[in-house]
């Protein structure tokens, strides 16, 4: 398995949207962890190339992450009111709201083209494929990953056949991975949500959810996951296809918080003026809204108005360091080693003082 294989227990998160790039993924890969394509918002065709991109960086294994597809459309006139609401933010930046879509971001031809090129692991968010899918792709001699965020769906992917979980924390950034988009208030965070999947479904698991340094890496090994995956901590690389004026909010100490306000699925992003001004009316209907913000977000980047852009991070977003994948993995690693060490220390310290201590006890009786 490719949890046992990797020389460091870090996997970068996919980063679907512009901050996954194939020299990202290479580098981390060769690094030691594991590193992951986005096919989010990529044409199968574009999917291939970037395949074929971090082929030729690096020899080691990596993954590709698929949207699973969503459930049917939305409530077409709740994506109407939502786009007269954003109508006067369009005007304004001189740009036109896109078409509100259904799609399933071209679900079935991506698993074709991994099924005919396969990688090392592909990893599934937004819903858990079918049983056939799955042993299709574990034919075609890839590992599959399904992203949950409670026990019920946790439960759903390992009788499906899933290789490993990727347990998502509420703290993780970007969009929520369940399979029913929902509301955000009875969200597990990462280390309880290790413990209650790990008592009841027996596969590796891999936490997700603001982390950003080797204590926490050594935090959720010591409660059971076999890797620690982390996006937001590698978004400030050079690797990293972040607009600059995400990565300067990054490196902010800006609050977050769970919104719908830019695609219509609840997701974890530095708070700004569209969220607190549009939260209220924007609706659960992804990909719809995804789809009728792209203009307004696009324009946000490239003009550098961050009130604009979706600003997706992690709670602990402002630890993201300003250097190359290798030397973020290459630190991980160290503060994990030390976090461990420390450890180490302070329980036999304790166990030295208990030791001390049960001689007294046994002459007190």
């Amino acid at each position: 398995m490719i949890l046992d294989e990797l020389a460091i227990p870090i996997v970068q998160a996919p980063l679907a949207g512009g901050p996954s790039t194939p020299a990202l993924a290479a580098a981390v890969s060769g690094a030691g962890g594991l590193g992951f394509v986005a096919a989010g918002y990529r044409t199968p065709a574009a999917l291939a190339q970037d395949i074929a991109a971090t082929r030729a960086l690096t020899r080691r294994p990596f993954g590709v992450n698929v949207f699973a597809p969503v459930q049917g459309p939305a409530d077409p006139e709740a994506v109407e009111r939502y786009a007269a609401a954003l109508e006067p933010e369009a005007r304004q930046a001189g740009v036109a709201l896109g078409r509100p879509r259904f799609d399933d971001d071209g679900f079935a031809e991506k698993l074709a083209l991994l099924r005919a090129d396969p990688v090392a692991v592909v990893s599934f968010t937004f819903g858990c494929p079918s049983s056939h899918a799955i042993a299709a792709l574990t034919a075609a001699g890839s590992e599959v990953w399904v992203t949950v965020t409670d026990v019920a769906e946790a439960r759903q992917a390992a009788a499906a056949g899933a290789t490993a979980l990727v347990v998502q924390g509420s703290e993780a950034g970007g969009h929520r991975g369940s399979f029913v988009d929902r509301d955000g208030s009875t969200e597990y965070s990462v280390l309880a949500l290790l413990q209650v999947i790990g008592a009841h479904v027996r596969l590796p698991l891999v936490a997700a959810g603001g982390l950003s340094t080797g204590g926490a890496v050594a935090a959720v090994l010591a409660a059971g996951a076999a890797a620690a995956q982390l996006g937001t901590a590698f978004m400030r690389c050079p690797e990293a296809g972040t607009a600059p004026v995400h990565r300067a909010v990054l490196a902010s100490s800006r609050p977050t918080a769970l919104t719908r306000v830019f695609t219509g699925r609840l997701a974890r992003g530095v708070v700004n003026r569209l969220m607190q001004t549009y939260e209220s009316p924007a609706p659960s209907a992804y990909p719809e809204v995804h789809h009728l913000t792209a203009p307004l977000r696009a324009y946000g980047r490239q003009s550098g108005e961050a009130d604009l852009v979706n600003l997706w991070a992690g709670q602990t977003h402002e630890l993201a360091a300003e250097m190359p994948a290798a030397q973020v993995v290459s630190q991980l690693h160290q503060e994990l080693l030390a976090a461990l060490d420390r450890a180490q220390t302070r329980l036999a310290g304790a166990r030295r003082r208990h030791a001390l201590d049960r001689p007294d006890r046994s002459r007190a009786s």
